[in-house]
């Protein structure tokens, strides 16, 4: 089987040498990382290049304030501010040129054709606009494209599901876990939202939308066709959803994408499950080069057919490298879980607490729902992975509701790093 390591193609090279050739001697952060590259680069050297982590571009920005020293241009250069989420930390603040912010938008564009979008559609964005880039890329893809725009920002969820019926909005854009909550709203309100106008659901921000139950749940709840995409705010819209299955193509005209043993650093081969290492070739002005995501994937080079040669990331991202749980011997993905406990609990909500006991992870679960909801979410645990996991019945409407990225996973262990350099 082929490794999914280093450089695909010969258009890859040649972005990736212009960008370089872009960057070398003037970033100061990528020229102190990988020095003066005065060869012309090839695959052998590229792989050769060091791994870059979110510790480091912290850890620059810390130095270096506000915005660190991974600048091509001067500061007046660049028209566009956004961060991360935080979640795992403090925010790491990212900027953009108008000539980066346009390729976002291409980047995007991909991401909406892929799901049949076209100008004629009316797109309704379910978000809060808030610094984490989330769907501001893909407002401006939608006016690349010509399609109308709809912004739900500062409403409430009855008054977005009040402002889709009145737009006759034809495409959802919001994290998968919003979508769900939307249909709990509608539902309370005796909605049927599979009658809407809405024939289309677009999801980022978070896992959800690759997991096939969630992936179900939302596509019965809006009699709708359901798209996962990936992304991030330091990398970019690399990842494009698959109409027919939970799974993901990487956008290799725009990355290179590579995947790696966390332990080892070693190349992986296609099939197996790895940490997805992604280096953007359009964004010269705030550049990322062999960036490691802390996304587990399962790639698959596509042999044969209409995809062949297509980098296919099958079940989409599967989890994040530090939220693996080893439970009796069983590596455990959030994801995995999600998958069972969605197929029981329905729009409901849930959180899965990890925590140590007697130097051994233990998995408790609290669901909204009765007893017998919460022994149908065990026992099937136990059936499909083999696993004894406590779930605890909650009332409804006990556990938070996000328009963001949800917080679904309370990790109580001592943390551990994805960090580790080679």
């Amino acid at each position: 089987m082929p490794y999914i390591y280093g450089i695909h193609t010969s258009a890859q090279l040649d972005r990736l040498s212009s960008l370089l050739e872009e960057i070398n001697g003037i970033n100061p952060f990528q020229s102190t990382r990988l020095g003066n590259l005065t060869k012309a680069v090839d695959n052998e050297s590229f792989v050769k290049l060091p791994l870059l982590t979110k510790r480091e571009l912290m850890e620059d920005q810390i130095n270096n304030p506000p915005f660190g020293s991974n600048l091509t241009y001067p500061l007046d250069y660049y028209s566009h501010y956004h961060q991360t989420s935080g979640t795992t930390g403090e925010p790491l603040r990212v900027l953009d040129t108008p000539t980066t912010w346009d390729w976002w938008g291409r980047c995007w564009l991909e991401v909406l054709q892929a799901a049949g979008v076209t100008k004629s559609d009316r797109i309704f964005f379910a978000f809060s606009f808030a610094p984490f880039i989330g769907f501001w890329s893909a407002y401006h893809a939608v006016s690349m494209l010509g399609a109308m725009a709809i912004s739900g920002s500062g409403a409430n969820s009855a008054r977005r599901l009040e402002m889709i019926e009145a737009t006759e909005a034809t495409v959802l854009l919001s994290t998968p876990t919003y979508a769900l909550h939307l249909a709990e709203i509608a539902s309370q309100r005796g909605i049927d939202l599979t009658q809407s106008t809405i024939t289309k659901t677009i999801h980022a921000g978070e896992l959800g939308a690759s997991i096939p139950m969630t992936r179900q749940k939302i596509e019965q709840a809006w009699g709708a066709r359901a798209l996962d995409h990936a992304g991030a705010t330091e990398v970019g819209a690399f990842g494009i959803g698959d109409t027919k299955d939970c799974d993901l193509y990487v956008n290799e005209k725009e990355f290179i994408a590579e995947v790696i043993d966390s332990n080892s650093f070693m190349p992986i081969e296609s099939g197996s499950t790895g940490e997805l290492v992604i280096t953007n070739l359009g964004r010269g002005a705030w550049p990322i080069i062999r960036y490691r995501t802390g996304d587990l994937v399962n790639p698959i080079r596509i042999p044969s057919g209409p995809m062949e040669g297509k980098l296919l990331l099958k079940g989409g991202i599967l989890g994040r490298v530090d939220d693996m749980v080893t439970i009796r011997g069983v590596n455990i993905y959030p994801s995995t879980l999600e998958n069972i406990i969605r197929s029981i609990i329905g729009l409901c909500e849930f959180r899965i607490i990890v925590s140590t006991f007697a130097e051994m992870d233990e998995i408790g679960i609290e669901i909204e729902g009765d007893q017998t909801t919460a022994q149908a979410v065990a026992q099937s645990i136990s059936d499909e992975i083999g696993i004894r996991a406590k779930v605890r019945p909650i009332e409804k409407g006990t556990l938070p509701r996000w328009e963001s990225k949800a917080q679904r996973f309370s990790d109580q262990r001592a943390r551990r790093s994805n960090t580790k350099t080679p």
